[in-house]
């Protein structure tokens, strides 16, 4: 009986320890196969962050140099929204839409020849009801995005029930010695502060009358030519630059003013930071050319040389995030000589200027603007055959705003305006609704 026993707990041990052998067996190969799967894991993941390293580096190698203070097309990588867009491989695409709604006192055939006597004889392209675009363009096609790892390409495409067209579209080389750029095309110029921008990114829903009276409604727009800008390494930031330009804006030059290019820029932009939240940018300029044109006066063609001068200075404040404000002016200056021919040919001799003063409070999302801007400041000269010709009045104009921007896409603005730039003794009294709509990734606009 004892060694039946005995036989029992011997052959029960030796199923404990077989079937505790088989357990410890299949764990050690489960944790292997397990290790096994991570380590194939990690090497999937190390792949992948390898890749994204090689992407990274290639998108480097394609930046631009980071976006100057007043250059729009020297864009950062790193923008966003309606004012900005993802610095991307594919291109970038917005569509903006720009609509308002425009009341006056003057009906629309007086604003239509609603001229500056003595500056142009443009008028406004507004009537009274809804409008499509602050520059006649109610919806704007902007497309951007780099060629290679030398240059990049824009476009801008505004279109109007009157059809499309191309007001901008331009390489910019990316890979050029320190502190050179080159931009050619069909492009803004940068002689002036607002000429650069588009018109949705003006800080009101117009031109100043300097402006209006010297270059258009849009300013000078876009024009074809090439661009050279130097950016030294200096202690405070200051670029050069020079343009070559078709010379194709209707009021101060005129594409048939000569064959070729004829018009020509230089400027000089800097900008300092005038304490640990403030920045002030400012600089000189000057724009010249060949001029033919009939917008200066209504019975006759001019045909003779024009050059603007220009000053423009920025001060911005920017306490935080919710609140900051600007302040802007631009002094321009015109001397003009030629001669104007219908049945006769008389000289002509033009010493003209003005000028804007504008500030801007941000408070969240809203923003408060005031405006004065004035022509004949100093010099009133328009001599025709010799003679001091009068044409009324000094031009002036007060503007006020208010602004909500519930997101970066959107933007409504109110407008009122007291308009007395029609030498007549009567007023221009308009209030403007604009709403701006904007959806896909755009390029940064200018400091």
């Amino acid at each position: 009986m004892k060694i039946r026993c005995l036989l029992v707990l011997l052959f029960s041990a030796t199923l404990v320890s077989s079937s505790f052998g088989e357990d410890v067996d299949s764990r050690l190969k489960a944790l292997e196969d397990r290790s096994a799967g991570q380590e194939k894991k990690i090497e999937e993941q190390q792949k992948t962050i390898d890749s994204l390293k090689e992407e990274i580096a290639r998108e480097k190698e394609q930046e631009p140099r980071q976006e100057s203070k007043g250059d729009s097309s020297q864009p950062s990588a790193k923008v966003s929204g309606f004012f900005g867009g993802s610095f991307l491989s594919n291109p970038n695409i917005s569509l903006l839409l720009d609509t308002f709604l425009y009341s006056s006192n003057l009906k629309d055939d007086e604003l239509k020849n609603r001229g500056i006597p003595g500056f142009t004889t443009q008028g406004l392209e507004r009537r009274n009801g809804f409008n499509l675009g602050a520059a006649e363009d109610g919806g704007e096609l902007f497309i951007f995005s780099p060629v290679d790892p030398y240059f990049n390409l824009y476009a801008n495409i505004p279109f109007a029930d009157s059809g499309v067209s191309l007001e901008e579209i331009f390489a910019v080389s990316t890979s050029l010695p320190e502190g050179f750029q080159v931009k050619l095309g069909k492009f803004k110029s940068n002689f002036s502060r607002l000429d650069a921008q588009h018109p949705h990114a003006w800080d009101f829903f117009d031109v100043p009358l300097p402006y209006r009276a010297f270059l258009g409604t849009e300013a000078l727009g876009g024009e074809k030519g090439v661009q050279f800008t130097y950016l030294p390494a200096l202690p405070v930031y200051t670029q050069f630059g020079v343009e070559v330009l078709q010379g194709e804006n209707d009021l101060l030059f005129g594409a048939d003013a000569r064959s070729g290019p004829h018009a020509f820029s230089f400027f000089v932009k800097s900008s300092i930071e005038t304490t640990d939240s403030s920045t002030l940018y400012f600089g000189p300029s000057v724009l010249f050319g060949k001029t033919r044109n009939a917008n200066i006066v209504t019975d006759a063609e001019f045909d003779g040389t024009s050059a603007l001068y220009g000053m423009e200075a920025v001060w911005k404040w920017k306490r935080s995030s919710r609140e900051g404000l600007t302040l802007q002016g631009e002094y321009l200056f015109l001397a003009q000589q030629g001669n104007l021919t219908d049945n006769v040919t008389d000289s002509l001799r033009r010493r003209q200027d003005g000028f804007y003063v504008q500030g801007i409070y941000q408070l969240d999302r809203w923003r408060f603007g005031a405006r004065y801007d004035m022509l004949e400041l100093f010099a009133d000269t328009f001599k025709r055959a010799g003679l001091q010709q009068h044409f009324g009045k000094t031009p002036w104009r007060a503007t006020g705003s208010v602004e909500f921007n519930p997101s970066e896409f959107t933007r409504f603005r109110l407008q009122v305006a007291h308009d007395r730039s029609g030498r007549d003794g009567r007023s221009n009294d308009e209030a403007i609704l604009q709403m701006i709509f904007g959806i896909g990734a755009h390029a940064a606009h200018t400091f």
